[in-house]
């Protein structure tokens, strides 16, 4: 065997045993009489010794011989260490090698295998099989491993069944644009990577499984942007015989179990807010509940003066920042060029400082009056020492800006604690959303989504006002699942189609197999798909998902450690009956 311990185990009990080690080196140094080896291997580092006292020439020759990252087998006796390192599990002891065999040896990495390395970003992803040898990267990995296991726990527990459903499906219009996969056997025709389970799922109900879940890949072709991959993981899972109050209840119980699990926090509360609430109170549909600032609406209380912006805003609207009426003028005004920035989109911002003798200073003291500050004040919540910061508008892009502000805010100022969670479910969700490019409604989330009981005939007389059966679980400001009741007899199916502008051949071409379902027993159902990279990352206490995930795509969705995607043979393309247009 090539070891009987890893090179994380050994310590003074194992003092006076043979034993045998494999690893890849990590750091050699050679001071001419005795020469150090750190041998590593995933569970930690182990000290070599070659003494020219006790250990032959021929084998300390050959330990110089060995350089970072060379791959060895070695046998010796654990040995007590005369200088100790308390830092290390493995820092009273050393092991005094006997043999040492090269396994493999190694080019020199192009950047060190360390906690802190030289490598950028762009380098160690080329070689990403180097980076994983880190132990920030190995670790995310491992932590990964270990929420994935809590969660097939869970769920196994409360009867679900993990069911794998297929990879190569008809592609159908429910959002982002699908990966597209030629078929060689069937000339002209396509398959598509699921952009999620959702119609399989849906039929697992049908045919009696009421309990089902997977940990799924899925893949959306889309434009990226920060922190997204073209493909990504879900937790997927679907419940028969269930309302709403059911899945929340059951998905609550699998949060709970991972924060206790996996970070050793009891969370109790799980606070209800509506999608307009949200979006009224944060500016977002996940917001981060760990601190306030909740939005203050200001147009009662500014739009009476002589001051143009705010009386031809649509919204007027504040946030009161706590303890940031000491910001200088240079601090302000850096905060002012943040929000007009090209991300942001704000022309600017006003701003008042309440101070801590309860006068007030603000950029537009010539308009307004103490008084009216005072109210200001009243409306978001500020106290002696806070600073309030306004912006106005229209009202959508208004509270986006605004919601932005309050999250730069809350990291500059340190209330984004990672050590704790703040899930929220948002609830009642527009069914539909009106698209100013195309002309008609969309699915706010995807087709199949049940409206709220009753409100299916509002989708004749006043579809904006439809809310839909569903639900987001947000936790410390990200959505880290979502998903509704489902419509599941083929009528009320058809309605939602014919709103959403598909013609009756359309809707049957796209998705005639699913509403052909709903005609044999059909059960009522619903279900949830959470995000497992994110939901890794903050576990984690992470903001980016990228290392908990073993090979990530860059940016421009390439794979730049393998180089894909790449061109392939024209032979392939003439067997798919592909051709490819002239540049």
């Amino acid at each position: 065997m090539y070891r009987s311990h890893t090179c994380g185990e050994l310590n003074e009990a194992n003092i006076g045993q043979n034993v045998t080690l494999a690893g890849w080196v990590q750091k050699v140094r050679d001071k001419g009489f005795v020469i150090w080896i750190d041998l590593r291997d995933r569970y930690g580092i182990t000290q070599l010794v070659f003494d020219q006292e006790r250990s032959p020439a021929a084998l300390l020759d050959q330990a110089r011989e060995c350089g970072r990252e060379f791959v060895l087998e070695v046998k010796g006796s654990v040995i007590e260490r005369a200088s100790k390192n308390p830092k290390m599990p493995t820092g009273n002891i050393e092991v005094l090698v006997e043999e040492l065999k090269v396994l493999n040896p190694s080019l020199t990495p192009p950047f060190t295998i360390e906690d802190q390395t030289d490598g950028g970003e762009e380098l160690r992803m080329k070689y990403r099989y180097l980076d994983i040898r880190r132990n920030p990267v190995k670790d995310k990995l491992i932590f990964r491993s270990r929420v994935s296991m809590e969660v097939r726990k869970y769920l196994s527990s409360e009867g679900f069944i993990e069911v794998e459903t297929p990879y190569l499906i008809k592609s159908t219009p429910e959002g982002a644009r699908d990966f597209v996969v030629p078929s060689r056997m069937n000339e002209g025709e396509f398959y598509a990577l699921p952009q999620s389970p959702q119609t399989f799922k849906q039929l697992l109900m049908v045919g009696g499984l009421d309990k089902y879940f997977q940990i799924v890949k899925c893949f959306r072709d889309e434009d990226l942007r920060a922190d997204r991959q073209p493909e990504f993981t879900q937790i997927d899972c679907e419940m028969a015989f269930v309302e709403q109050e059911d899945i929340l209840s059951t998905f609550e119980g699998l949060t709970r179990h991972l924060i206790k699990e996996i970070n050793g926090v009891e969370v109790e509360q799980f606070p209800r807010m509506t999608y307009d609430e949200a979006m009224k109170t944060y500016g977002s549909d996940k917001p981060d509940i760990r601190f306030g600032m909740a939005f203050g609406e200001l147009n009662a209380l500014s739009q009476h003066r002589d001051f143009q912006v705010f009386n031809t805003a649509e919204l007027v609207v504040g946030i009161a920042v706590p303890g940031a009426a000491s910001y200088s003028r240079k601090e302000i005004d850096a905060l002012i060029d943040w929000v007009k920035r090209p991300q942001v989109g704000a022309k600017g911002m006003v701003y008042v400082k309440c101070n801590e003798d309860g006068t007030f200073k603000s950029s537009v003291d010539k308009f307004y009056t103490p008084e009216d500050l005072e109210k200001w004040a009243e409306a978001t919540g500020a106290q002696k020492g806070d600073l309030i910061c306004i912006l106005s508008g229209e009202t959508h892009a208004t509270r986006t800006q605004l919601s932005m502000l309050r999250m730069e805010l809350a990291q500059r100022l340190g209330l984004r604690n990672p050590k704790e969670f703040a899930p929220l479910w948002v609830v009642d969700f527009p069914l539909l959303e009106f698209d100013e490019e195309s002309g008609r409604y969309h699915a706010m989330h995807h087709p199949f989504t049940s409206p709220k009981p009753g409100q299916l005939k509002l989708l004749d007389t006043d579809p904006a006002a439809v809310r839909a059966n569903a639900y987001d679980l947000v936790l410390n400001g990200n959505e880290i699942g979502g998903g509704s009741i489902r419509i599941y007899d083929r009528p009320t199916q058809e309605v939602m189609f014919r709103h959403l502008g598909f013609s009756p051949e359309e809707a049957r071409e796209q998705f005639g197999f699913l509403m052909d379902a709903f005609q044999y027993g059909a059960p009522p159902h619903g279900g949830i798909a959470f995000g497992l990279d994110r939901l890794v990352a903050i576990l984690g206490g992470q903001e980016s998902i990228r290392d908990f995930i073993a090979f990530p795509k860059n940016n421009s969705g390439r794979d730049i450690m393998i180089d894909a995607p790449s061109p392939i043979d024209p032979a392939q393309l003439d067997e798919l009956h592909l051709r490819l247009k002239e540049k």
